[in-house]
């Protein structure tokens, strides 16, 4: 196929969707710090941010995503040094080293861990489709899974952790787990969880304890924030207080309301009409990556598809989650719209990498 007909094929609509959800954040972004001089400059840093992401993602639209199979061990070995790197030498920030300082910009290898691992589990189970699947299976992919998340954790990183390893079992399940070994995963899980909860940080046992047994009495601590999310959300009504006006962020009441709490800054400025706006546009995005991974040529094609639908999926309902204090707090941001240029970069090439796939679908004739 000649290359002006493979563009043909671009996916304008999620291209669009994704730039309206970008400059809307950058929008927000600067009504949650108007007046701040410690964050001033952040809503331009972020539109610096998006213009290079719109280009990263022709870019990586125009690789063919097969490329990436023939690299999955080089950068599966380029995450673990990096994540190792930063466990040694990274910038301590908020209790966790997760941030590499180029005297320029930040970068946390983490969020670009996550596409990484996309591509190397695609490319796992596209290889080992016509395997059996059995234990042998499962336990090759965790292992490959876990030589990432055991650098994560150390950080420590705990919702960048989870992040990964959800991913690995839904793309797990898509590609054939017997429904057997369910039970033996929720089993698993719940082992896993009260063994290594005495070996979390104190912040992180701090806001599961928080979340469980909150304290009503508390006004200040490790409830703070969130009652002052849910305020923030209360406030907005159905239509919101308006761009700018809204109380609890513009006097200041509601932290990082710029980054993991963006939801709540926009509930309270455009009210629950504008938060389904925001969710239904997310949504899109989401049944777009569906759509290509369903048209996708080959099995790796789709893997890549659904694990990025699956990572953009799980962000935004824990995002979303947090802010409304269905769970506890985790630190995920809202993709596209919550301040981050890691962030934004990971989730870019991962559009970039859904075009890919979906400029080099298989041909009308073979659906």
């Amino acid at each position: 196929m000649r290359r002006s007909e493979i563009w043909r094929h671009f996916d304008f609509l999620l291209f669009s969707t994704v730039l309206v959800l970008s400059i809307f954040g950058i929008a927000m972004i600067h009504s949650a710090i108007a007046g701040n001089l410690v964050l001033s400059g952040l809503d331009s840093r972020q539109a610096i941010y998006v213009a290079l992401g719109l280009v990263v993602i022709f870019v990586t639209a125009s690789i063919d995503y097969h490329y990436w199979s023939a690299l999955s061990r080089p950068m599966y070995i380029f995450a673990v040094l990096s994540l190792v790197f930063i466990f040694i030498y990274g910038t301590a920030r908020y209790g966790s080293a997760r941030w590499v300082d180029t005297g320029l910009v930040l970068i946390q290898p983490s969020e670009l861990a996550k596409i990484v691992m996309i591509l190397v589990l695609a490319d796992y189970f596209a290889r080992t489709l016509e395997q059996p699947k059995d234990i042998r299976w499962i336990v090759r992919s965790l292992l490959l899974a876990g030589g990432v998340v055991i650098w994560i954790l150390l950080q420590p990183n705990l919702s960048t952790s989870i992040v990964i390893m959800v991913i690995w079992f839904a793309l797990l399940w898509i590609s054939g787990l017997p429904v057997k070994y369910i039970l033996a995963f929720i089993l698993g899980a719940v082992i896993l969880s009260s063994v290594a909860f005495p070996f979390l940080q104190d912040y992180q046992k701090a806001r599961i304890i928080t979340f469980l047994f909150p304290d009503p009495t508390a006004r200040y601590g490790n409830t703070y924030n969130v009652d002052q999310a849910l305020t923030t959300i209360g406030s907005g009504g159905l239509f919101g207080e308006g761009y700018g006006r809204g109380t609890q962020v513009q006097l200041r009441f509601l932290k990082v309301r710029h980054t993991d709490f963006i939801f709540s800054t926009i509930a309270e400025e455009f009210g629950f009409v504008g938060t389904s706006v925001v969710i239904l546009l997310l949504l899109f995005v989401i049944l777009r990556c569906l759509r290509a991974a369903r048209l996708a040529s080959d099995p790796y094609g789709a893997n890549i598809a659904y694990g990025f639908a699956i990572l953009v999926f799980f962000q935004t309902i824990t995002n979303i989650g947090v802010n409304m204090n269905v769970i506890p707090v985790t630190g995920l941001t809202l993709p596209f719209v919550s301040y981050g240029g890691s962030s934004l970069l990971s989730m870019v090439l991962g559009i970039g990498l859904v075009e890919s796939v979906a400029l080099r679908r298989k041909p009308l004739s073979e659906r």
